[in-house]
């Protein structure tokens, strides 16, 4: 017998010495070989030098970029000198916190309507998830009335229609007087952020959608046989079958608020980068992140006590 002939049968009986489950594992690992790869080269390895670049000082120099390690002072610079960065936190850290209530009320509402059967139901979750597949930056900067990161002066008139301040007049024409300053710029700041509040509502609609289509049937049938009114049903029946969806939504529309590239702390984080100050805007990231971590943390902790979980 060939030494080829051996080895091709030595090479067999190994494979019929595989378990089913040694198989399944090695396909496995086939299949997410490149994920590993793209992962190592594209995430955790620029992960770790932005880490240490915030605790470095950078500097650029032809064919090369120097690090100096020096702690935490760029932390301690981005808090304490900083002009900007502080004040762009808070500014982003409130913004979400009453936004995130009103796309996810919003978003319950919109699909609660796109789960009945009406003429047109098709065409209706399109126009409402068509944001997401268009929702790049100088689109949503043109229509929310930004003409000056786009150079799209022409788009002016086209904006307006976003930006009316119908919600004034109106609270005008009901005789609404007397409101207190900082209630009537949450009035003004929820108006002017209308449109933006259903821009961002489209995957959480989607996800409500599914939540909603896993109800069972008897579950209707049940409470429309005991005379629950549509008020009941949605309370008793809608809301805590949706309950461990609202947690998905809310973890969702928290992070897509922090990492929106057109919040001002994304936008300090890439000027500081497109000067150059890699270890300050490495810094700026990492607190970002830090604070994003903490941020989701708090609000799981707070909201999955109410999440009502259905067991088999």
């Amino acid at each position: 017998m060939s030494d080829k002939t051996q080895a091709s049968a030595k090479t067999a009986k190994k494979r019929r010495g595989l378990s089913y489950e040694r198989r399944k594992a090695l396909y496995g690992y086939g299949f997410i070989s490149l994920w590993l790869v793209g992962t190592v080269l594209f995430f955790l390895i620029p992960l770790g030098k932005s880490l240490w670049y915030s605790f470095s000082k950078v500097s650029i120099e032809p064919g090369a970029v120097n690090t100096r390690f020096i702690g935490v002072d760029n932390y301690f610079k981005v808090i304490g000198e900083d002009p900007y960065y502080t004040e762009y936190l808070g500014k982003v850290l409130l913004e979400t916190l009453w936004k995130t209530p009103l796309i996810l009320i919003f978003s319950l509402f919109i699909a609660v309507i796109l789960n009945q059967k009406f003429r047109g139901r098709a065409l209706a979750r399109a126009v409402f998830f068509l944001p997401v597949i268009i929702a790049t930056g100088p689109v949503y900067r043109i229509i929310s009335g930004d003409m000056d990161s786009t150079g799209n002066s022409g788009a002016a008139q086209f904006s307006t229609m976003f930006s009316t301040n119908l919600v004034g007049e109106l609270m005008q024409f009901l005789g609404i007087y007397g409101l207190s300053d900082s209630m009537s710029t949450f009035i003004n700041a929820v108006a002017d952020n209308v449109f933006g509040i259903v821009w961002s509502s489209g995957i959480q609609i989607l996800l409500f959608l599914a939540a909603l289509q896993t109800i069972p049937p008897s579950a209707k049938e049940a409470a429309t046989m005991e005379g629950a009114t549509a008020w009941e049903y949605f309370w008793k029946i809608t809301f805590p079958y949706v309950g461990p969806y609202i947690l998905a939504n809310l973890i969702f529309t928290v992070i897509d608020s922090f990492t929106n590239p057109m919040n001002d702390v994304m936008g300090r984080i890439s000027a500081m980068r497109s000067q150059f100050d890699f270890g300050e805007a490495a810094s700026m990231a990492w607190i970002y992140f830090v604070i994003v971590l903490a941020a989701i943390g708090v609000v799981t902790g707070m909201v999955r006590k109410y999440i009502y979980y259905e067991n088999d």
